[in-house]
């Protein structure tokens, strides 16, 4: 693990380590899992989320679609942080994966009848806990950025903590500082284009009417919109992580300058998400850190939120995409506002009869 991650760290600069990572990647993933007894036929592929292990890993995959009853990986922790991994579907409701684990565990029935039943919990890294009910599905596709999956016990439920290691403060990434803004703004274009090509457009419709025909299969759409989240809590925590005035200013510039470069790219997700992340309440009080950004940036980022303003619903962005010409990625949560505004405002039956208009 240790020769992976130095080895990941130079691959901007030996770009032909890429064939061996992908071998090392392998094996750690195979030591990492422990599947030596349980590995797939070769005709079947296990598709491991890349929200449940180290995002690191999830950069070497190319993304192809999920579908409902495609087989991951995930793991579920307990209330001492030790954890079992076990094998699922992505559609499996809660009381799936408690059986799973169950039997990981060798867990009795006695046990079970003495009022121990296990339950499962979210738990995200602000210690925030919410129990999920036996009949729930596709929990995996719903967990937050930094939440994690628990198994407890009723008794035991109060006493569950976040994992140490998200508690930990550590240092800023350093190799955002090193890194090239075109290189960063690429790389963010090319994974968020592999995701957003495998949703299918029946997704969106079955995110926005979800509450009355239960959860289908959404989770691209999913792994989309908690992709979005995930850069713009990126963007804020890398410059209220990074020490010293003159390189958080330094950051800040480069942010911006990796917005510009995705909208160039028509990449409007990346610069959405970046926009938001650097329009955070945290990240808006560093005035000393803005007073020194030089005049040229603080005017483009102007422009940057005068295109990202939600006035005249979004006025501003609209009039920006209808110019472009495809391939680009939309904001993709607008157009579920749009879905959900047209769902809600309209009735799908009208005297009895279906609202085509609607439909």
């Amino acid at each position: 693990q240790e020769l992976y991650l130095l080895i990941m760290k130079d691959t901007s600069l030996y770009h032909e380590l890429e064939d061996e990572i992908i071998k090392l990647h392998q094996l750690v993933e195979t030591v990492e899992l422990k599947v030596a007894d349980e590995t797939p036929p070769p005709n079947k592929q296990v598709k491991p989320l890349f929200r449940h292990f180290r995002r690191i890993d999830s950069c070497l995959q190319t993304r192809v679609a999920f579908r409902g009853s495609d087989e991951i990986f995930c793991r579920v922790y307990m209330p001492d942080h030790s954890y079992v991994t076990i094998r699922s579907r992505l559609s499996a409701s809660v009381q799936d994966i408690l059986a799973s684990v169950t039997e990981k565990l060798q867990y009795s029935e006695e046990q079970s009848s003495r009022g121990y039943a296990l339950i499962l919990v979210t738990m995200a890294s602000s210690g925030e806990k919410a129990v999920l009910q036996p009949s729930e599905e596709c929990v995996f596709t719903t967990l937050g950025i930094n939440s994690h999956l628990f198994a407890c016990t009723k008794d035991t439920f109060d006493s569950l903590v976040p994992l140490p290691e998200e508690i930990q403060v550590v240092p800023g990434d350093t190799e955002i500082h090193r890194a090239e803004p075109e290189d960063v703004a690429n790389h963010l274009t090319a994974f968020h284009w592999e995701l957003f090509r495998c949703i299918h457009e029946l997704e969106f419709v079955d995110y926005v009417f979800h509450g009355e025909r239960g959860r289908r299969e959404t989770a691209n759409l999913e792994l989309l919109l908690q992709r979005c989240s995930e850069v713009q809590h990126w963007v804020g925590t890398e410059l209220l992580l990074c020490e010293g005035l003159g390189k958080r200013a330094h950051l800040l510039k480069k942010l911006i300058k990796i917005a510009a470069i995705c909208k160039q790219n028509q990449d409007m997700l990346s610069f959405y998400a970046i926009v938001i992340g650097l329009n955070n309440a945290a990240v808006s009080r560093l005035r000393l850190t803005w007073e020194k950004l030089p005049g040229k940036f603080k005017n483009l980022f102007r422009k940057f939120e005068n295109l990202t303003d939600p006035c005249r619903n979004h006025k501003t962005y609209r009039e920006v995409l209808a110019k472009m010409k495809p391939p680009l990625i939309p904001f993709v949560p607008l157009i579920l506002k749009d879905l959900t505004f047209l769902h809600e405002g309209s009735k799908t039956l009208l005297d009895g009869l279906v609202n085509v208009e609607k439909l």
